[in-house]
Protein backbone atom coordinates (compact mmCIF):
# COMPACT_ATOMS: atom_id res chain seq x y z
CA UNK A 1 0.00 0.00 0.00
CA UNK A 2 1.19 3.51 -0.77
CA UNK A 3 2.53 5.08 2.39
CA UNK A 4 2.34 8.66 3.57
CA UNK A 5 4.09 10.42 6.43
CA UNK A 6 0.94 9.97 8.50
CA UNK A 7 0.89 7.30 11.16
CA UNK A 8 -0.94 4.17 10.06
CA UNK A 9 -4.43 4.22 11.54
CA UNK A 10 -7.16 2.00 10.11
CA UNK A 11 -10.71 1.39 11.24
CA UNK A 12 -13.48 -1.18 11.16
CA UNK A 13 -16.78 0.67 11.26
CA UNK A 14 -19.73 -1.74 11.37
CA UNK A 15 -23.38 -0.73 11.56
CA UNK A 16 -25.42 -2.55 14.25
CA UNK A 17 -28.29 -3.19 11.83
CA UNK A 18 -27.72 -6.93 11.87
CA UNK A 19 -25.32 -9.64 12.93
CA UNK A 20 -21.81 -9.59 11.44
CA UNK A 21 -21.54 -11.61 8.26
CA UNK A 22 -18.49 -13.09 6.56
CA UNK A 23 -17.85 -9.97 4.48
CA UNK A 24 -17.94 -7.69 7.53
CA UNK A 25 -15.46 -9.79 9.45
CA UNK A 26 -13.17 -10.24 6.44
CA UNK A 27 -12.99 -6.42 6.27
CA UNK A 28 -12.17 -6.25 9.98
CA UNK A 29 -9.48 -8.91 9.57
CA UNK A 30 -7.74 -7.18 6.66
CA UNK A 31 -7.68 -3.89 8.58
CA UNK A 32 -6.37 -5.67 11.68
CA UNK A 33 -3.66 -7.49 9.72
CA UNK A 34 -2.56 -4.29 8.02
CA UNK A 35 -2.34 -2.48 11.35
CA UNK A 36 -0.37 -5.29 12.96
CA UNK A 37 1.93 -5.68 9.92
CA UNK A 38 2.80 -1.97 9.86
CA UNK A 39 2.84 -1.36 13.61
CA UNK A 40 -0.19 0.87 13.20
CA UNK A 41 -3.43 1.32 15.15
CA UNK A 42 -6.65 -0.66 14.65
CA UNK A 43 -9.77 1.32 15.55
CA UNK A 44 -13.31 0.00 15.95
CA UNK A 45 -16.10 2.52 15.47
CA UNK A 46 -19.82 1.77 15.71
CA UNK A 47 -21.78 3.56 12.97
CA UNK A 48 -25.22 3.59 14.59
CA UNK A 49 -26.74 6.61 12.88
CA UNK A 50 -29.55 4.60 11.26
CA UNK A 51 -31.68 4.34 14.37
CA UNK A 52 -34.71 2.90 12.52
CA UNK A 53 -32.78 -0.20 11.43
CA UNK A 54 -30.74 -0.72 14.59
CA UNK A 55 -31.02 -4.30 15.87
CA UNK A 56 -31.07 -4.86 19.62
CA UNK A 57 -27.93 -6.71 20.75
CA UNK A 58 -26.19 -6.37 17.37
CA UNK A 59 -23.44 -4.08 18.67
CA UNK A 60 -22.49 -6.51 21.44
CA UNK A 61 -22.60 -9.40 18.97
CA UNK A 62 -20.22 -7.58 16.62
CA UNK A 63 -17.76 -6.83 19.40
CA UNK A 64 -18.07 -10.32 20.89
CA UNK A 65 -17.32 -11.81 17.46
CA UNK A 66 -14.15 -9.76 17.12
CA UNK A 67 -13.07 -10.83 20.59
CA UNK A 68 -13.83 -14.49 19.79
CA UNK A 69 -11.56 -14.23 16.75
CA UNK A 70 -8.98 -12.38 18.88
CA UNK A 71 -9.02 -9.36 16.57
CA UNK A 72 -8.33 -7.07 19.48
CA UNK A 73 -8.70 -3.38 18.77
CA UNK A 74 -6.47 -0.59 20.07
CA UNK A 75 -9.20 2.04 20.33
CA UNK A 76 -12.97 1.76 20.38
CA UNK A 77 -15.94 0.60 22.46
CA UNK A 78 -15.13 -1.27 25.70
CA UNK A 79 -11.62 0.19 25.51
CA UNK A 80 -11.77 3.91 24.84
CA UNK A 81 -9.08 6.06 23.31
CA UNK A 82 -8.10 9.68 22.71
CA UNK A 83 -10.42 10.07 19.71
CA UNK A 84 -13.63 8.86 21.38
CA UNK A 85 -16.46 8.47 21.80
CA UNK A 86 -16.49 5.60 19.31
CA UNK A 87 -20.25 5.34 18.73
CA UNK A 88 -21.58 7.84 16.21
CA UNK A 89 -24.81 8.37 18.15
CA UNK A 90 -22.63 10.00 20.83
CA UNK A 91 -21.00 12.40 18.33
CA UNK A 92 -24.07 14.23 16.96
CA UNK A 93 -22.91 17.71 17.93
CA UNK A 94 -19.76 17.25 15.84
CA UNK A 95 -21.77 16.34 12.72
CA UNK A 96 -24.24 19.20 13.20
CA UNK A 97 -21.39 21.69 13.55
CA UNK A 98 -19.74 20.54 10.34
CA UNK A 99 -22.89 20.30 8.27
CA UNK A 100 -23.55 23.95 9.15
CA UNK A 101 -20.03 24.73 8.04
CA UNK A 102 -20.91 23.26 4.63
CA UNK A 103 -24.13 25.29 4.54
CA UNK A 104 -22.25 28.49 5.26
CA UNK A 105 -19.66 27.80 2.56
CA UNK A 106 -22.36 27.05 -0.02
CA UNK A 107 -21.36 23.39 -0.33
CA UNK A 108 -24.68 22.13 1.05
CA UNK A 109 -28.32 23.21 1.04
CA UNK A 110 -31.61 22.61 2.82
CA UNK A 111 -34.12 20.32 1.13
CA UNK A 112 -37.83 20.45 2.05
CA UNK A 113 -39.11 17.73 -0.32
CA UNK A 114 -41.46 15.23 1.25
CA UNK A 115 -41.06 11.46 0.82
CA UNK A 116 -44.25 11.53 -1.24
CA UNK A 117 -42.81 14.07 -3.68
CA UNK A 118 -39.60 12.06 -4.04
CA UNK A 119 -41.58 8.90 -4.77
CA UNK A 120 -43.69 10.74 -7.35
CA UNK A 121 -40.52 12.13 -8.95
CA UNK A 122 -39.02 8.66 -9.32
CA UNK A 123 -42.25 7.24 -10.74
CA UNK A 124 -42.31 10.02 -13.33
CA UNK A 125 -38.68 9.36 -14.27
CA UNK A 126 -39.43 5.66 -14.66
CA UNK A 127 -42.48 6.48 -16.85
CA UNK A 128 -40.31 8.62 -19.09
CA UNK A 129 -37.59 5.95 -19.09
CA UNK A 130 -35.08 8.50 -17.90
CA UNK A 131 -31.89 7.68 -16.02
CA UNK A 132 -33.00 7.06 -12.45
CA UNK A 133 -31.88 9.58 -9.84
CA UNK A 134 -32.60 9.71 -6.14
CA UNK A 135 -33.24 13.47 -6.33
CA UNK A 136 -33.85 16.11 -9.02
CA UNK A 137 -32.27 19.04 -7.08
CA UNK A 138 -35.62 20.78 -6.70
CA UNK A 139 -34.49 22.69 -3.57
CA UNK A 140 -30.89 23.35 -4.63
CA UNK A 141 -31.40 27.01 -5.54
CA UNK A 142 -34.27 28.11 -3.31
CA UNK A 143 -34.26 31.74 -2.26
CA UNK A 144 -34.27 32.67 1.41
CA UNK A 145 -37.92 33.70 1.03
CA UNK A 146 -38.86 30.29 -0.40
CA UNK A 147 -37.03 28.56 2.42
CA UNK A 148 -38.85 30.69 4.98
CA UNK A 149 -42.20 29.79 3.38
CA UNK A 150 -41.46 26.05 3.74
CA UNK A 151 -40.34 26.46 7.32
CA UNK A 152 -43.45 28.44 8.19
CA UNK A 153 -45.35 25.26 7.34
CA UNK A 154 -43.44 23.43 10.06
CA UNK A 155 -41.34 21.39 7.62
CA UNK A 156 -38.02 20.27 9.06
CA UNK A 157 -35.53 20.16 6.20
CA UNK A 158 -32.85 17.63 5.49
CA UNK A 159 -29.40 18.79 4.39
CA UNK A 160 -27.98 17.75 1.03
CA UNK A 161 -24.46 18.06 -0.36
CA UNK A 162 -24.15 20.23 -3.46
CA UNK A 163 -22.36 18.07 -6.02
CA UNK A 164 -20.59 19.77 -8.93
CA UNK A 165 -22.74 19.60 -12.06
CA UNK A 166 -19.91 19.05 -14.50
CA UNK A 167 -16.34 17.81 -14.68
CA UNK A 168 -14.87 14.63 -13.23
CA UNK A 169 -13.67 13.36 -9.89
CA UNK A 170 -10.67 11.03 -9.83
CA UNK A 171 -9.23 9.22 -6.84
CA UNK A 172 -6.60 6.56 -6.41
CA UNK A 173 -7.56 3.15 -5.08
CA UNK A 174 -4.46 1.31 -3.94
CA UNK A 175 -5.90 -2.03 -5.12
CA UNK A 176 -7.59 -0.92 -8.35
CA UNK A 177 -5.58 2.13 -9.40
CA UNK A 178 -7.00 5.48 -10.53
CA UNK A 179 -10.79 5.59 -10.82
CA UNK A 180 -12.73 8.42 -12.43
CA UNK A 181 -16.41 9.34 -12.07
CA UNK A 182 -18.40 11.84 -14.12
CA UNK A 183 -19.72 14.44 -11.68
CA UNK A 184 -22.97 14.75 -13.62
CA UNK A 185 -23.79 11.20 -12.52
CA UNK A 186 -23.43 11.99 -8.81
CA UNK A 187 -26.61 12.80 -6.88
CA UNK A 188 -26.87 15.47 -4.22
CA UNK A 189 -26.66 13.03 -1.32
CA UNK A 190 -28.31 13.58 2.04
CA UNK A 191 -25.91 14.61 4.80
CA UNK A 192 -28.23 15.25 7.74
CA UNK A 193 -31.66 13.66 8.17
CA UNK A 194 -34.70 15.42 9.60
CA UNK A 195 -34.28 13.55 12.90
CA UNK A 196 -30.90 15.24 13.41
CA UNK A 197 -28.88 12.11 12.68
CA UNK A 198 -26.21 12.20 9.96
CA UNK A 199 -26.13 9.78 7.07
CA UNK A 200 -23.25 7.39 6.58
CA UNK A 201 -21.63 9.78 4.12
CA UNK A 202 -21.29 12.74 6.47
CA UNK A 203 -20.46 10.83 9.64
CA UNK A 204 -17.96 8.63 7.82
CA UNK A 205 -15.99 11.55 6.43
CA UNK A 206 -16.07 13.63 9.62
CA UNK A 207 -15.07 10.72 11.86
CA UNK A 208 -12.30 9.47 9.60
CA UNK A 209 -10.84 12.97 9.63
CA UNK A 210 -11.09 13.60 13.36
CA UNK A 211 -9.93 10.08 14.22
CA UNK A 212 -6.93 10.66 11.93
CA UNK A 213 -7.64 7.56 9.83
CA UNK A 214 -4.86 7.17 7.29
CA UNK A 215 -6.23 4.28 5.19
CA UNK A 216 -9.82 3.27 4.52
CA UNK A 217 -10.10 -0.42 3.65
CA UNK A 218 -13.72 -1.36 3.03
CA UNK A 219 -15.98 -3.50 0.85
CA UNK A 220 -16.19 -2.71 -2.85
CA UNK A 221 -19.88 -1.86 -2.48
CA UNK A 222 -18.69 1.54 -1.20
CA UNK A 223 -16.63 2.23 -4.30
CA UNK A 224 -19.37 4.35 -5.91
CA UNK A 225 -19.63 6.44 -2.71
CA UNK A 226 -15.95 7.33 -2.73
CA UNK A 227 -16.09 10.23 -5.25
CA UNK A 228 -18.81 11.79 -3.09
CA UNK A 229 -16.57 11.44 -0.05
CA UNK A 230 -13.56 12.84 -1.91
CA UNK A 231 -15.60 15.91 -2.86
CA UNK A 232 -16.68 16.34 0.75
CA UNK A 233 -13.05 16.23 1.91
CA UNK A 234 -12.32 18.92 -0.68
CA UNK A 235 -15.23 21.04 0.57
CA UNK A 236 -13.86 20.83 4.12
CA UNK A 237 -10.31 21.45 2.86
CA UNK A 238 -9.16 18.22 4.51
CA UNK A 239 -6.64 15.66 3.29
CA UNK A 240 -8.51 12.44 2.41
CA UNK A 241 -7.22 9.06 3.55
CA UNK A 242 -5.96 6.47 1.12
CA UNK A 243 -8.70 4.14 -0.15
CA UNK A 244 -8.62 0.38 -0.74
CA UNK A 245 -11.83 -1.37 -1.78
CA UNK A 246 -11.79 -5.09 -1.06
CA UNK A 247 -13.07 -7.67 -3.55
CA UNK A 248 -16.59 -9.01 -3.31
CA UNK A 249 -17.16 -12.47 -1.82
CA UNK A 250 -19.16 -14.85 -4.02
CA UNK A 251 -20.78 -18.20 -3.34
CA UNK A 252 -19.52 -21.41 -4.93
CA UNK A 253 -21.88 -20.78 -7.88
CA UNK A 254 -20.25 -17.36 -8.44
CA UNK A 255 -23.38 -15.47 -7.35
CA UNK A 256 -23.33 -12.99 -4.46
CA UNK A 257 -22.79 -14.78 -1.16
CA UNK A 258 -26.10 -15.33 0.59
CA UNK A 259 -27.84 -17.54 3.14
CA UNK A 260 -28.45 -20.26 0.55
CA UNK A 261 -24.69 -20.85 0.36
CA UNK A 262 -24.68 -21.85 4.04
CA UNK A 263 -24.19 -19.88 7.21
CA UNK A 264 -23.18 -16.31 6.49
CA UNK A 265 -23.13 -14.83 10.00
CA UNK A 266 -19.86 -15.34 11.84
CA UNK A 267 -21.98 -16.13 14.92
CA UNK A 268 -23.28 -19.26 13.21
CA UNK A 269 -19.75 -20.56 12.67
CA UNK A 270 -18.96 -19.97 16.31
CA UNK A 271 -22.11 -21.87 17.28
CA UNK A 272 -21.08 -24.75 15.02
CA UNK A 273 -17.76 -25.05 16.79
CA UNK A 274 -15.25 -23.77 14.28
CA UNK A 275 -11.96 -22.74 15.84
CA UNK A 276 -11.13 -19.01 15.79
CA UNK A 277 -7.63 -19.58 14.43
CA UNK A 278 -9.05 -21.66 11.58
CA UNK A 279 -11.65 -18.98 10.78
CA UNK A 280 -8.96 -16.29 10.70
CA UNK A 281 -6.82 -18.45 8.39
CA UNK A 282 -9.79 -19.12 6.08
CA UNK A 283 -11.02 -15.51 5.98
CA UNK A 284 -7.54 -14.25 5.14
CA UNK A 285 -7.68 -16.29 1.93
CA UNK A 286 -10.88 -14.58 0.76
CA UNK A 287 -9.19 -12.12 -1.55
CA UNK A 288 -5.58 -12.33 -0.37
CA UNK A 289 -2.85 -14.89 -0.99
CA UNK A 290 0.86 -15.30 -0.40
CA UNK A 291 1.41 -17.50 -3.44
CA UNK A 292 -0.47 -20.11 -5.45
CA UNK A 293 0.05 -22.99 -3.01
CA UNK A 294 0.25 -21.95 0.66
CA UNK A 295 -3.11 -22.15 2.42
CA UNK A 296 -2.28 -22.68 6.10
CA UNK A 297 -0.99 -19.80 8.21
CA UNK A 298 -0.60 -18.97 11.85
CA UNK A 299 -1.59 -15.46 12.89
CA UNK A 300 2.09 -14.59 13.14
CA UNK A 301 2.65 -15.73 9.55
CA UNK A 302 -0.35 -13.76 8.31
CA UNK A 303 0.85 -10.61 10.04
CA UNK A 304 4.36 -11.08 8.66
CA UNK A 305 3.29 -11.61 5.05
CA UNK A 306 0.16 -9.46 4.76
CA UNK A 307 0.27 -6.64 2.25
CA UNK A 308 -2.37 -4.85 0.23
CA UNK A 309 -0.37 -5.49 -2.93
CA UNK A 310 -1.35 -9.17 -2.59
CA UNK A 311 -5.08 -8.43 -2.35
CA UNK A 312 -6.88 -9.53 -5.49
CA UNK A 313 -8.98 -7.22 -7.64
CA UNK A 314 -11.29 -10.07 -8.62
CA UNK A 315 -14.08 -11.48 -6.40
CA UNK A 316 -13.21 -14.16 -3.87
CA UNK A 317 -15.15 -17.43 -3.78
CA UNK A 318 -16.44 -18.73 -0.46
CA UNK A 319 -15.57 -22.44 -0.38
CA UNK A 320 -17.22 -24.23 2.55
CA UNK A 321 -15.27 -27.41 1.81
CA UNK A 322 -12.01 -25.49 2.21
CA UNK A 323 -13.20 -24.05 5.52
CA UNK A 324 -14.01 -27.56 6.76
CA UNK A 325 -10.61 -28.81 5.62
CA UNK A 326 -8.79 -25.95 7.35
CA UNK A 327 -10.76 -26.35 10.57
CA UNK A 328 -10.16 -30.11 10.56
CA UNK A 329 -6.46 -29.42 10.17
CA UNK A 330 -6.46 -27.08 13.15
CA UNK A 331 -8.39 -29.61 15.25
CA UNK A 332 -5.78 -32.26 14.49
CA UNK A 333 -3.06 -29.79 15.38
CA UNK A 334 -4.59 -29.27 18.81
CA UNK A 335 -3.76 -32.91 19.40
CA UNK A 336 -0.30 -33.25 17.87
CA UNK A 337 0.72 -29.71 18.92
CA UNK A 338 3.49 -29.01 16.38
CA UNK A 339 5.52 -25.81 16.46
CA UNK A 340 3.53 -22.92 14.89
CA UNK A 341 5.81 -22.75 11.85
CA UNK A 342 4.86 -26.30 10.95
CA UNK A 343 1.30 -25.18 10.30
CA UNK A 344 2.38 -22.35 8.05
CA UNK A 345 4.66 -24.65 6.07
CA UNK A 346 1.80 -27.07 5.42
CA UNK A 347 3.91 -30.02 6.50
CA UNK A 348 5.28 -31.83 9.49
CA UNK A 349 8.98 -32.40 9.05
CA UNK A 350 11.17 -34.88 10.90
CA UNK A 351 11.77 -32.44 13.75
CA UNK A 352 8.06 -32.03 14.52
CA UNK A 353 6.71 -34.04 17.42
CA UNK A 354 3.52 -35.92 16.57
CA UNK A 355 3.05 -37.58 19.94
CA UNK A 356 -0.69 -37.24 20.57
CA UNK A 357 -1.78 -35.26 23.61
CA UNK A 358 -5.51 -34.88 24.02
CA UNK A 359 -5.80 -32.55 27.01
CA UNK A 360 -6.16 -29.35 24.99
CA UNK A 361 -8.65 -30.98 22.63
CA UNK A 362 -10.81 -32.09 25.56
CA UNK A 363 -10.56 -28.66 27.19
CA UNK A 364 -11.63 -26.81 24.03
CA UNK A 365 -14.50 -29.23 23.39
CA UNK A 366 -15.75 -28.81 26.96
CA UNK A 367 -15.53 -25.02 26.60
CA UNK A 368 -17.59 -25.25 23.42
CA UNK A 369 -20.21 -27.45 25.09
CA UNK A 370 -20.39 -25.04 28.02
CA UNK A 371 -21.56 -22.31 25.63
CA UNK A 372 -23.53 -24.58 23.30
CA UNK A 373 -24.72 -27.60 25.31
CA UNK A 374 -25.21 -30.85 23.38
CA UNK A 375 -28.31 -32.99 23.56
CA UNK A 376 -26.73 -35.29 26.13
CA UNK A 377 -25.11 -35.00 29.54
CA UNK A 378 -21.67 -33.41 29.19
CA UNK A 379 -19.09 -36.07 30.08
CA UNK A 380 -16.13 -35.72 32.38
CA UNK A 381 -12.78 -34.60 31.05
CA UNK A 382 -11.39 -38.03 31.94
CA UNK A 383 -13.91 -39.74 29.68
CA UNK A 384 -13.27 -37.24 26.88
CA UNK A 385 -9.58 -38.07 27.03
CA UNK A 386 -10.52 -41.68 26.32
CA UNK A 387 -12.88 -40.71 23.51
CA UNK A 388 -10.64 -38.13 21.85
CA UNK A 389 -8.41 -40.61 19.94
CA UNK A 390 -11.54 -42.02 18.28
CA UNK A 391 -13.01 -38.75 17.04
CA UNK A 392 -10.46 -35.97 16.61
CA UNK A 393 -9.44 -37.03 13.09
CA UNK A 394 -13.05 -37.55 12.03
CA UNK A 395 -14.57 -34.14 12.70
CA UNK A 396 -14.44 -30.91 10.70
CA UNK A 397 -15.87 -28.78 13.52
CA UNK A 398 -16.92 -29.41 17.11
CA UNK A 399 -20.59 -29.59 16.08
CA UNK A 400 -19.74 -32.89 14.36
CA UNK A 401 -19.11 -34.59 17.70
CA UNK A 402 -22.77 -34.45 18.67
CA UNK A 403 -23.97 -35.02 15.10
CA UNK A 404 -21.83 -38.09 14.41
CA UNK A 405 -20.65 -39.52 17.72
CA UNK A 406 -23.52 -39.14 20.19
CA UNK A 407 -23.52 -42.93 20.69
CA UNK A 408 -20.37 -42.46 22.76
CA UNK A 409 -22.17 -40.19 25.24
CA UNK A 410 -25.67 -41.65 25.68
CA UNK A 411 -26.92 -44.81 27.32
CA UNK A 412 -29.72 -45.51 24.84
CA UNK A 413 -29.28 -45.58 21.06
CA UNK A 414 -31.90 -45.85 18.35
CA UNK A 415 -31.51 -47.25 14.86
CA UNK A 416 -33.34 -49.12 12.13
CA UNK A 417 -33.52 -52.86 12.85
CA UNK A 418 -32.80 -53.53 9.19
CA UNK A 419 -29.24 -52.29 9.68
CA UNK A 420 -28.40 -55.22 11.94
CA UNK A 421 -28.18 -58.10 9.47
CA UNK A 422 -26.95 -55.72 6.84
CA UNK A 423 -26.86 -56.75 3.20
CA UNK A 424 -24.70 -59.82 3.69
CA UNK A 425 -26.11 -61.63 6.76
CA UNK A 426 -29.44 -63.36 7.22
CA UNK A 427 -31.51 -62.65 10.29
CA UNK A 428 -30.59 -66.09 11.63
CA UNK A 429 -26.87 -65.40 11.10
CA UNK A 430 -27.20 -62.09 12.93
CA UNK A 431 -29.00 -63.68 15.89
CA UNK A 432 -26.45 -66.48 16.12
CA UNK A 433 -23.56 -64.03 15.87
CA UNK A 434 -24.87 -61.75 18.65
CA UNK A 435 -25.67 -64.70 20.93
CA UNK A 436 -22.19 -66.13 20.47
CA UNK A 437 -20.56 -62.71 21.00
CA UNK A 438 -22.49 -62.18 24.24
CA UNK A 439 -21.29 -65.52 25.54
CA UNK A 440 -17.65 -64.97 24.57
CA UNK A 441 -17.42 -61.38 25.79
CA UNK A 442 -18.93 -61.86 29.22
CA UNK A 443 -15.71 -62.92 30.91
CA UNK A 444 -12.93 -61.23 28.90
CA UNK A 445 -10.95 -58.09 29.59
CA UNK A 446 -12.49 -55.24 27.58
CA UNK A 447 -9.36 -53.85 25.98
CA UNK A 448 -8.62 -53.46 22.29
CA UNK A 449 -6.30 -56.45 21.81
CA UNK A 450 -8.34 -59.06 23.74
CA UNK A 451 -11.50 -57.91 21.98
CA UNK A 452 -9.92 -58.20 18.55
CA UNK A 453 -8.48 -61.65 19.28
CA UNK A 454 -11.74 -63.09 20.60
CA UNK A 455 -14.00 -61.58 17.94
CA UNK A 456 -11.80 -62.52 14.98
CA UNK A 457 -11.67 -66.06 16.27
CA UNK A 458 -15.43 -66.09 16.77
CA UNK A 459 -16.07 -64.98 13.19
CA UNK A 460 -14.03 -67.94 12.01
CA UNK A 461 -15.92 -70.34 14.29
CA UNK A 462 -19.25 -69.07 12.96
CA UNK A 463 -18.10 -69.29 9.36
CA UNK A 464 -18.76 -65.58 8.83
CA UNK A 465 -16.62 -63.10 6.99
CA UNK A 466 -14.98 -60.78 9.51
CA UNK A 467 -16.23 -57.67 7.69
CA UNK A 468 -19.84 -58.84 7.83
CA UNK A 469 -19.59 -59.95 11.45
CA UNK A 470 -17.85 -56.76 12.59
CA UNK A 471 -20.46 -54.68 10.76
CA UNK A 472 -23.16 -56.46 12.78
CA UNK A 473 -21.34 -55.72 16.04
CA UNK A 474 -20.72 -52.11 15.02
CA UNK A 475 -24.42 -51.45 14.43
CA UNK A 476 -25.38 -53.30 17.61
CA UNK A 477 -23.00 -51.29 19.80
CA UNK A 478 -23.10 -47.86 18.10
CA UNK A 479 -26.28 -47.82 16.04
CA UNK A 480 -24.25 -46.82 12.97
CA UNK A 481 -22.81 -48.53 9.95
CA UNK A 482 -19.84 -46.15 9.97
CA UNK A 483 -18.01 -45.48 13.22
CA UNK A 484 -14.46 -45.34 14.58
CA UNK A 485 -12.47 -48.61 14.74
CA UNK A 486 -14.70 -51.25 16.31
CA UNK A 487 -12.45 -52.64 19.03
CA UNK A 488 -11.26 -49.24 20.28
CA UNK A 489 -14.87 -48.04 20.34
CA UNK A 490 -16.05 -51.07 22.30
CA UNK A 491 -13.19 -50.66 24.75
CA UNK A 492 -14.14 -47.02 25.39
CA UNK A 493 -17.84 -47.81 25.74
CA UNK A 494 -17.01 -50.54 28.23
CA UNK A 495 -18.29 -54.04 28.81
CA UNK A 496 -21.53 -53.17 30.57
CA UNK A 497 -22.66 -50.73 27.87
CA UNK A 498 -21.68 -52.96 24.96
CA UNK A 499 -23.37 -56.09 26.34
CA UNK A 500 -26.54 -54.14 27.16
CA UNK A 501 -26.72 -52.77 23.64
CA UNK A 502 -26.10 -56.17 22.11
CA UNK A 503 -28.94 -57.65 24.16
CA UNK A 504 -31.21 -54.86 22.95
CA UNK A 505 -30.15 -55.60 19.38
CA UNK A 506 -31.15 -59.25 19.87
CA UNK A 507 -34.51 -58.14 21.14
CA UNK A 508 -34.92 -55.98 18.04
CA UNK A 509 -34.29 -59.05 15.92
CA UNK A 510 -37.11 -60.86 17.70
CA UNK A 511 -35.03 -62.90 20.13
CA UNK A 512 -35.71 -62.49 23.84
CA UNK A 513 -32.37 -63.81 25.03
Amino acid sequence: MVMTERNIRVRFAPSPTGYPHIGNIRTALFNWLFARHTGGVFVVRIEDTDQTRKVKGAEDTILDSLEWLELHWDEGPRKGGQYGPYCQSERLDLYTKHVHQLLESGSAYKCYCSPERLAQMRDEMARRKESMRSYDRHCRNLTSEEQAQYESQGITPIIRFKMPLEGETTFHDVIRGDITFDNSELDDIVLLKSDGYPTYHLANVVDDHFMDISHVMRADEWLSSTPRHVLMYKAFDWEPPLFAHLPMILGHDKSKLSKRHGATSIVEYKEQGYLPDAMVNFLALLGWSLDDKTELFTREELIKHFSVERISKTPAVFDRDKLDWIDGFYIRNIVITPPPAAIALNAHGPDVSITPTYTEFARKLLEYWKDYPPGFTIPSEEYLLEVAPLIYERIKAFKDVEANFSFLFVSEIEYDTGLLPGKKLTRENAIAGLEAALEKLTDIQFDTEPLEGVLRGLASELGLKTGDFFSLLRVATTGRTAAPPLFQTMAVLGKEMCLARMRKALAKLGNNT
